[in-house]
């Protein structure tokens, strides 16, 4: 083949290169240490836990004065089936919260 030899060396003889690749292995361990999430499935219990909250509370609230207004509109007993439809979706909607809250421990 050919007599030449390489421009450089290998990369396993040279003590600098050597060095520089365990110093790149222990930066990249530090970073995948540093961007490794902790503690998410906690997080992410609590959250859904709270989106559960959020959406009873909206669709208690929501869901109630909707019907009662239809109610309303139809019947024409306008804002007594609004008020009454909406304080009894809130009253199911807290009920269920307490349910989440007990049963969840």
């Amino acid at each position: 083949m050919s007599d030449e030899q390489p421009a450089r060396d290998p990369i396993g003889e040279d003590a600098r290169i050597d060095a520089l690749e365990a110093r790149l292995k222990a930066a990249r361990e530090r970073e995948e240490e540093r961007n490794r999430p902790s503690g998410t499935v906690e997080a992410d219990a609590n959250y859904r836990m709270g989106n559960k909250v959020l959406a009873e509370l909206l669709g208690g609230i929501g869901g109630g004065a909707f019907i009662g207004w239809v109610i309303d509109r139809f019947a024409g007993t306008t804002p007594w089936g609004l008020l009454v439809v909406m304080a009894l979706g809130i009253f199911i909607a807290f009920r269920n919260i307490i349910r989440m809250g007990s049963s969840s421990k």
